[in-house]
């Protein structure tokens, strides 16, 4: 393994691929540069001198400034850089051609058919809750169903997407909860749903239901607990009668152009923006160009390299949204009376990364290099196929949730540090290093580590396949693990 990569050819930095210790002796065109301090792997160290208040080049673009004369050598962290980033900024849109260059190649998947044409890769049967307040009735329900059903199939699972919301909520933030559980009522990977409300929270359940729309009734199911005598029967009852709609559900041969695959990363380090995220971005350029559909998220996590992603806009009015998500989302911060550029984590700084531009020149590349085709609000569906961004705070699960609300299928996390979590919908982690991967495999379930010495173009092929595996209905580790989980947006006050 090589010791160091210069990301760009400009780079005043290198990052270190394996722990380094002082004194070692690093080559650079030709030149010696002798380290001065340890250095972390995944950290960066200064290859030129670095004059005070002069930028940091990495991934060939400022990651901030050094807060002090910096001498090559050295280490380059929080103790001497610091973000060049402020407030809210103008854009001018000027858009850069780019060109997919992956061809199509007619892959398919093994996936559901639903009512109306649309497609899931999972079949699963939901309870969920117009509430929090029936969590536990949510609970006793499922626990029945199966002890009475036994063999859940042509189920994959049966879950209860618990939550805290529903009541005590509103304008806003009220709707926003509302949204994003109709969006989860209509999600293609469940075959069924039954819907679980209390009777007097302010979600209520007759708007609830009329808000769907136009709805498979058959699969879709309603049940007030305050109106029955009984709801853990009554509820059971409703299962058993999805269940017996069912049960002639199999999956069928379907296009690659029909999977929806949201992108996010979480617990980055140093490495993240070397091997995990470009993976990701190459399986997007991949993805869309059979005419699939990939969804990026983590608003802040672009801040720093939001003009990278407006110069791909495939329009004036799609940079146009583009802007005002990355404003709008400043104004947030700002509202709240924090700084817009508190960021990166704990986590990520001991993983070596510095600044926000640091982080989200990394962050960014999970969306490759292809047009950005759509711009959703948070509770938003998909509409587009291509590549769409998604207005969402950096937080794992409320992002991850948010990605899969909006329809994604399954949803591709890219980490460092490691996490268990799952959303509702398959959660693929992938590591950015080996040493990760080997630690935790019951987490991760693709090592992008091994990039640093294999081909690109056999990683990729890999991946493809292990998405289109699971996409056809192999578990994901949070799967395995029941790591399944449900967080929303919270934005206003609370009763």
């Amino acid at each position: 393994m090589h010791e160091f990569i210069q990301l760009q050819k400009d780079d005043n930095v290198v990052v270190a691929l394996n722990d380094l210790k002082s004194g070692t002796t690093l080559t650079i065109d030709n030149i010696l540069v002798t380290l001065r301090d340890d250095v972390p792997q995944g950290h960066k160290v200064a290859i030129l001198p670095i004059d005070s208040n002069a930028d940091i080049i990495k991934y060939g673009y400022p990651i901030g400034h050094a807060k002090e004369a910096i001498e090559e050598g050295t280490h380059v962290h929080t103790k001497n850089m610091k973000t060049n980033l402020t407030g809210i900024e103008n854009y001018t849109y000027q858009p850069k051609v780019t060109k997919n260059l992956y061809s199509n190649e007619s892959h398919t998947f093994q996936g559901y058919r639903r009512q109306g044409g649309n497609v899931g890769i999972r079949n699963e049967l939901w309870i969920v809750p117009t509430v929090g307040c029936v969590n536990g009735v949510a609970d006793r329900i499922l626990d029945k169903f199966k002890a009475d059903v036994g063999d859940i199939a042509p189920f994959d699972q049966v879950l209860v997407l618990s939550h805290q919301y529903g009541c005590s909520q509103l304008g806003d933030d009220h709707q926003n909860t509302r949204q994003i559980l109709s969006n989860i009522v209509l999600h293609p990977n469940a075959g069924g749903v039954l819907v679980l409300g209390l009777g007097c929270e302010n979600n209520i359940v007759e708007e609830f239901e009329q808000g769907l729309g136009n709805y498979n009734k058959s699969r879709i199911r309603f049940l007030v607990s305050q109106l029955v005598s009984d709801e853990i029967e009554e509820g059971v009852r409703i299962l058993k009668e999805i269940y017996q709609e069912a049960k002639q559900d199999r999956r069928e041969s379907i296009p690659l152009s029909e999977l929806r695959v949201g992108l996010k990363c979480g617990g980055s380090d140093g490495l993240s923006g070397i091997t995990a995220n470009p993976l990701v971005g190459d399986f997007s350029d991949y993805l869309v160009a059979q005419g699939g559909t990939t969804v990026l998220t983590e608003v802040p996590e672009m801040f720093g390299a939001e003009t990278i992603l407006m110069e791909r806009c495939e329009n004036e009015q799609i940079f146009q949204d583009t802007v005002s998500m990355i404003n709008d989302f400043k104004q947030y911060f700002i509202k709240n009376e924090q700084p817009v550029y508190e960021n990166p984590s704990p986590g990520n700084k001991a993983g070596g990364i510095t600044t926000l531009e640091d982080k989200s020149l990394g962050c960014t590349q999970k969306a490759g290099t292809t047009v950005v085709k759509g711009v959703l609000k948070y509770g938003e569906r998909l509409k587009e196929h291509g590549l769409n961004l998604l207005s969402a705070p950096g937080n794992d699960l409320v992002a991850a949730s948010a990605l899969a609300s909006a329809g994604c299928h399954l949803v591709l996390f890219t980490t460092g540090r490691g996490t268990p979590f799952g959303t509702f919908v398959p959660t693929l982690k992938v590591s950015s290093n080996t040493t990760l991967y080997e630690r935790k495999p019951h987490w991760i379930d693709f090592n992008a580590g091994i990039l640093l010495d294999a081909q690109k173009e056999i990683v990729l092929k890999d991946f493809v396949n292990h998405v289109i595996e699971v996409a056809s209905g192999k578990e994901a580790n949070n799967e395995v693990n029941g790591y399944r989980e449900l967080a929303i947006f919270k934005t206003g006050v609370t009763l």
